[in-house]
Order: C-alpha cells, then sequence, then structure tokens
C-alpha cells in the first residue's frame, strides 16, 4: 500500500522546472560565440564578392579619336589610350581600332583582334590576301566590312562609333552588325 500512497503525492506535486545544467549553459555560449566571430569573419568576404554586383554601371564612355576629316574609304590604322579601372588600380590602356567609311559615307571601326585565336589583325599585310585583314597567327583573313572569309569562326567585332564637332569616338565594342 505504501507504493502506491506515494505514488498518489508523486502525481500531485507540480511539475518541476527544467533547469539548464552547466554542459548545456556552455554548449549554448561557445556555439554562440562562435557563429557571432564567423560572422565577422565571413559577411565582409560577402561583400567584397558582392560589391561590384551592386554598383551602379555607367553607360559607358566614349574616346576621342580621330578627325573625321582624317577617314576615307581605306581602312586606316588608330591608336588611343582608355583610362580604366580594375579594382583600386587605375591604368591607361592603349587600343587599336580599323577606321574607314563605308560607300555610303558612314564611319565605322572594326576591333583588330582575330575571332579565332585573338591575335592582332592587319589591313593589306599579306601580298596573297590584297585589300583585307590578314591574321599573321594562322591565316585567318576578312574583308574590308570585317566578314571572316577563311579560319575565323565570326567576323571581326565593331566598336560602337559616335560622329561629334567633327571628331570620331569610339566605344564599347560589340560583336558585328555590318556582316550576315
Amino acid at each position: 500500500m505504501s507504493s502506491e500512497h506515494d505514488q498518489h503525492e508523486a502525481s500531485m506535486k507540480p511539475p518541476s522546472r527544467m533547469e539548464m545544467s552547466r554542459r548545456q549553459f556552455l554548449t549554448y555560449t561557445l556555439g554562440g560565440a562562435t557563429a557571432y566571430m564567423a560572422a565577422g569573419a565571413i559577411l565582409p568576404m560577402v561583400r567584397f564578392a558582392v560589391d561590384p554586383i551592386l554598383q551602379h554601371k555607367g553607360e559607358g564612355t566614349s574616346v576621342k579619336v580621330a578627325e573625321i576629316s582624317k577617314i576615307t574609304n581605306e581602312p586606316q590604322e588608330f591608336t588611343f589610350e582608355l583610362k580604366q579601372q580594375d579594382g583600386w588600380y587605375l591604368s591607361n590602356a592603349s587600343l587599336v581600332a580599323w577606321i574607314r567609311k563605308d560607300e555610303q559615307g558612314k564611319i565605322y571601326a572594326l576591333s583588330p583582334i582575330c575571332k579565332h585565336l585573338g591575335c592582332t589583325v592587319g589591313w593589306n599585310s599579306d601580298k596573297n590576301y590584297p585589300n583585307e585583314y590578314h591574321c599573321p597567327c594562322h591565316g585567318a583573313h576578312y574583308d574590308k566590312e570585317g566578314k571572316n572569309l577563311a579560319v575565323a569562326p565570326k567576323p571581326l567585332d565593331e566598336y560602337v562609333v559616335k560622329e561629334e564637332q567633327g571628331w570620331v569616338y569610339l566605344g564599347e565594342i560589340v560583336p558585328n552588325t555590318r556582316v550576315k
């Protein structure tokens, strides 16, 4: 009868409060401190990786390259400087463009970078291919409009051209839209 009486007394007691042991307290405290320190180390890395994506992209800048009066129907090589920012490093890049007027008198500029493997093409640089752009590396050649005639898989890229106050301004490089 005493065991029945003990069970009855145990059921009458209010439920006891769950207390945290020292081991649980240390586990929670060290886990929280570790998470706080890890977040302090990881957040700057995430910010560094994501920051370029969050930067406002300008519409691009155009560079003054040549006087309109100097442009002819024959392709001419023009060298120009472009200021570029790479991270925190500001530098000047020297770029080249082949500029000419088409039959309608519209000015366009081609990039000299071969679409085969990235060598630099030259105008009339090979006597076997007169009046063509020729790549000395692997024999690719292009017509005056930049259309690929051999070896290269695509036509030469072109610059965005803007004419203002008697000058030719070149912008970004885009795929060639003159040839199909």
